[in-house]
């Protein structure tokens, strides 16, 4: 069995849970009902235990080179091209998606995986085999037939069902079957969890036929409502599909990506879970939505807001789940291997008992955006806005994580200072705007206090730059916002003393590392690679400086590491550029989408008024 790596994968989902897919037709990643459920498959943390889903011939014309995979236009529907010995086969992937407005409250219908299999050319042998190991691989299966093609396989946690048009037969690993197809004809397979009935053999290829018109027709329809109409349409769509994919339809939260446990290095001590919503990431996801015209799922963030921080208002926590559960205790699951071996596989994360200042920052950003792109905001959500506001005043002078959430005692992080006077400055634009009730006279000298305090202390006049932490002379790639917080223009020597200091401490080939790697700064063993949103929040910033030639430059290279399917994970590889980390990640998809807004500003400002 091949064992793929990262960059293998496309991405299908319900915007209620993602599968990979691997190019070469291996479904080794699900999760049911929610993000960070347990797992159904897990071969990507674990080949032996994890289970997996496989649909592909038993054998290829070029067994080396990867098959072809590509998104429908417009949709996250995945196809996957096979060059068989004699013939060609194409595996269709996709999970259905509820309509929506479907909400929280209401029963959600089961899950859907379907997989479609069409014999394009001549003849070719195709195998499948269906092996759900559920609990993340600790409950094991019983099997029950519940009709000519369908089975149930049951476990302690729940019950998975199955319906195929081909052959199989149940063994002690699973369901397994091959058929040969010949030239024209089609077969599926769908998976419902939990278990419900579906079509017999006979009824099964019409039934799947119209839910992939369906799916089709509702992902291009939420394709066609993007405004963007500026260069590298096509990359930015895209990536504004895979945000979309992240995003947990029935509560509007927005996960930081779809896995957990891919390193971020050989060790594994970065190994971490990302399966939730942290407030700065979904924060970042909606800035891109709301700038290419989604302004639905700002609003419907709003109202998970308001629900998420019940417990803990006025008190912003980091990181909730999609249902804005706050407490997130990390464990380590010993019966995972890790992928290629390389563990620990966690679940939770021990990043929702931190405290980061610069979320209230992001969250009134958001805010504004929203407002200010004709959303509305109502009683209880202004009250909400001028709490975490005033929350600010109080908080600001203290030491807190910070973005990277680096596991050392809180220091005074420049970039949390930064984003605590977004907070206050976007604060007063919202009361001016919208009427959200805030203490006008007090905001205001925190907010100039702050700046004085900023410009004291997280200015180093003898080297031009700002620096990550106050006292340190350490650079930091989250400084590069400084232009885009509208705290200081582009233009500005403080700023371009930064950017140049950034690229002299954290460049390498070009490209750029978060902060100095080697486990100094964050208090965590080991080294890290090439941060990818940092990347392009350079881009941002140097068209912000009208280094358009050079941002443009940087902006093209940086596409050119996204995977065959368009995707990246958090962090690419120094030596190769391959995609390191958890995966699709929302963090890097957003930044392309800005950085290619902030492209289209500064050429429009170059080229004309």
């Amino acid at each position: 069995m091949h064992q793929p790596l990262i960059a293998d994968y496309g991405c299908i989902g319900d915007c209620r849970s993602i599968a990979l897919v691997s190019r070469w037709g291996s479904i080794d990643w699900f999760c049911s009902s929610v993000f960070s459920g347990p797992s159904v498959f897990a071969a990507l943390l674990d080949a032996r235990q994890g289970g997996r889903f496989l649909l592909a011939p038993l054998a290829l014309a070029k067994p080396q080179q990867p098959p072809e995979q590509w998104y429908l236009e417009g949709t996250n529907i995945l196809c996957t091209r096979f060059e068989c010995p004699a013939g060609v086969l194409q595996v269709t992937d996709f999970m259905t998606v509820p309509e929506a407005g479907s909400g929280a409250g209401r029963e959600q219908p089961p899950q859907e995986i379907v997989r479609v299999v069409h014999c394009l050319e001549g003849e070719a042998q195709v195998q499948l085999h269906f092996d759900p190991r559920p609990g993340y691989g600790t409950e094991p299966v019983q099997w029950q037939q519940t009709g000519p093609h369908g089975w149930c396989a049951h476990s302690a946690s729940t019950q998975v069902g199955f319906a195929c048009s081909l052959p199989v037969q149940p063994t002690p690993e699973g369901l397994t079957g091959t058929a040969t197809l010949h030239a024209g004809e089609e077969h599926a397979a769908v998976l419902r969890c939990p278990a419900a009935q579906v079509p017999g053999k006979t009824g099964l290829l019409p039934d799947v036929q119209g839910r992939l018109a369906a799916t089709t027709a509702w992902w291009r329809r939420w394709a066609q409502r993007c405004t963007y109409a500026g260069p590298y349409r096509e990359p930015v769509l895209r990536s504004a599909l895979t945000l979309k994919l992240l995003a947990y339809q029935p509560t509007g939260a927005i996960v930081a990506a779809g896995t957990t446990s891919l390193p971020e290095g050989p060790s594994g001590a970065r190994n971490w879970d990302y399966r939730y919503c942290w407030l700065r990431d979904t924060s970042l996801v909606l800035h891109g939505f709301i700038d290419l015209g989604y302004t639905a799922e700002s609003d419907a963030f709003l109202h998970w807001l308001l629900h998420a921080t019940r417990s803990t208002r006025p008190r912003l926590q980091v990181v909730y789940d999609v249902h804005g559960e706050h407490h997130l205790p990390e464990r380590v699951l010993p019966q995972l291997a890790g992928y290629h071996g390389i563990g620990p596989v966690r679940i939770g994360n021990a990043a929702s008992e931190q405290v980061q200042h610069d979320i209230y920052g992001e969250v009134l950003l958001t805010a504004h955006d929203h407002a200010q792109s004709g959303g509305s905001l109502d009683r209880d959500e202004g009250e909400m806005l001028a709490d975490l506001v005033h929350t600010v005043c109080g908080i600001w002078r203290r030491p807190d994580q910070g973005i990277w959430e680096v596991r050392v005692p809180p220091r005074h992080n420049t970039h949390s200072k930064l984003m605590c006077w977004a907070a206050l400055d976007r604060g007063l634009a919202l009361q001016q705007a919208c009427g959200i009730p805030v203490d006008v006279p007090r905001v205001e000298r925190e907010r100039a206090a702050l700046r004085a305090d900023i410009d004291a202390h997280g200015f180093d006049a003898s080297l031009g730059s700002f620096v990550g932490y106050y006292g340190s002379d350490t650079a930091d790639a989250s400084l590069l916002m400084i232009p885009r917080l509208g705290y200081l223009p582009g233009t500005d020597a403080r700023v371009a003393g930064t950017v140049r200091r950034i690229f002299s401490q954290l460049g390498t080939h070009g490209f750029l590392y978060r902060y100095p790697p080697g486990g100094g700064y964050d208090g965590v063993p080991g080294g890290e690679h090439l941060f990818a949103i940092c990347n392009f929040w350079a881009v941002d910033c140097l068209a912000r400086q009208g280094r358009v030639d050079e941002a443009t430059a940087l902006y093209e290279r940086l596409l050119a590491l996204r995977n065959h399917a368009g995707l990246y994970a958090e962090e690419f590889s120094v030596q190769d550029g391959s995609p390191i980390g958890n995966f699709p990640q929302a963090f890097s998809h957003v930044g392309l989408i800005t950085a290619a807004l902030a492209l289209e500003m500064a050429r429009g400002t170059k080229e004309g008024p």
